[in-house]
């Protein structure tokens, strides 16, 4: 049985239409889902309330951190820069895998302890001191309606926006969500369908849909991050169609993170990634072309550097999330051989560090 959705929960969604045999249906993901009267969705955080849609977590929140920017992962959005990170509860995807797992499936809303408007977000972000402010923990496009109000809210505040998702989204919703984004951080999780099927109950065909809509039609800043899972979707074929369909389709100037796995919510039984295999993934990925590619989750100072691919200078030296040397200009070139990089930058005088500050908006 679905938990009831109370008063203070029925904030009015967007994206459904009513079905001919009187159910209900969310055209806000690919999942579809038709609802009768009191039924939630699949992400558990869209229900329907007398036949209408409603959100049932806005102006909620699972909680809210001050996070150097590298951690969402982005490297190459105004590195060194603080972002007023929070998320809800919920999420539209399934994965085994999940690593904020009692978030993303949280049906229990005691998770949703902390309460902020959108106009205390941005006004929290701007006395933090922070250049952005991130969708993130669980998926915003769940909770897009916060998300977007938010977003507008920060802009009105000079405060950039960023959204660290699975890109599983409709089309229409798609457009407007990301209208609203400086920023993403889109998680490829695989490239094979059975995966995406089998570990997440969700398709490949909408996220590579996503990806090519940002990259091509949008002004939106993206860089891609993929879990690797030994045995799953660590094989040098895979990465290398991968990285093959990145190049064509996106461009090479998409940063890639290739992050390690640790065994967590319904895979247990598989073990971490090896440091080797990160460091094959990036191999094959440099040679697929990709300009920029990363390594996470692991120690690595080669993976998490920025190095220049015109001259092969080190730009920006990460230990972590934590900068050990910048030489870019402030416009974003490299100082030896004067090739753009890309990405977003701005004068550097000193990095936020690596540390996370829990905070409470007011």
């Amino acid at each position: 049985m679905d938990e009831p959705i109370s008063a203070t929960e029925r904030y009015p969604a967007k994206y459904w239409h009513a079905l001919p045999d009187g159910r209900i249906q969310c055209d806000l993901c690919p999942r579809d889902c038709k609802l009768h009267e009191g039924q939630r969705g699949a992400c558990y955080v869209r229900g329907r309330v007398n036949d209408q849609m409603v959100l049932t977590t806005y102006g909620r929140s699972s909680g809210f951190c001050v996070d150097p920017i590298e951690k969402k992962p982005l490297n190459q959005f105004y590195p060194g820069s603080s972002i007023l990170s929070f998320g809800t509860a919920g999420c539209n995807l399934a994965c085994k895998f999940c690593q904020n797992w009692d978030i993303s499936k949280s049906r229990s809303f005691d998770k949703l302890a902390d309460q902020a408007s959108p106009e205390a977000i941005a006004h929290s972000a701007v006395q933090l001191g922070c250049k952005s402010v991130a969708f993130t923990y669980n998926d915003p496009v769940i909770f897009a309606e916060y998300a977007m109000d938010t977003a507008d809210a920060c802009h009105a505040r000079g405060i950039k926006t960023v959204a660290v998702t699975a890109g599983y989204i409709h089309t229409q919703a798609r457009r407007d969500f990301f209208a609203k984004m400086d920023a993403a951080n889109v998680d490829l999780k695989a490239f094979t369908d059975a995966f995406y099927v089998k570990q997440c109950g969700a398709r490949l065909q909408p996220v590579l849909d996503t990806l090519t809509y940002l990259c091509r039609e949008t002004q939106v800043w993206v860089e891609l991050t993929t879990l690797l899972i030994p045995g799953l979707n660590d094989s040098d074929d895979e990465i290398a169609r991968m990285c093959d369909w990145i190049a064509a389709h996106l461009g090479t100037g998409v940063p890639l993170h290739f992050t390690a796995f640790h065994p967590d919510y319904k895979l247990t039984d598989l073990p971490e990634t090896p440091p080797a295999t990160l460091a094959r993934a990036r191999k094959i990925a440099i040679e697929a072309g990709l300009a920029y590619v990363y390594i996470g989750n692991v120690h690595d100072q080669t993976g998490d550097t920025t190095f220049c691919p015109s001259c092969g200078a080190a730009l920006i030296v990460r230990d972590w999330y934590e900068i050990k040397a910048y030489r870019l200009t402030p416009d974003g070139h490299c100082p030896d051989c004067h090739a753009r990089i890309a990405g977003h930058y701005e004068a550097y005088t000193q990095a936020f560090g690596r540390q996370r500050i829990r905070v409470m908006p007011s």
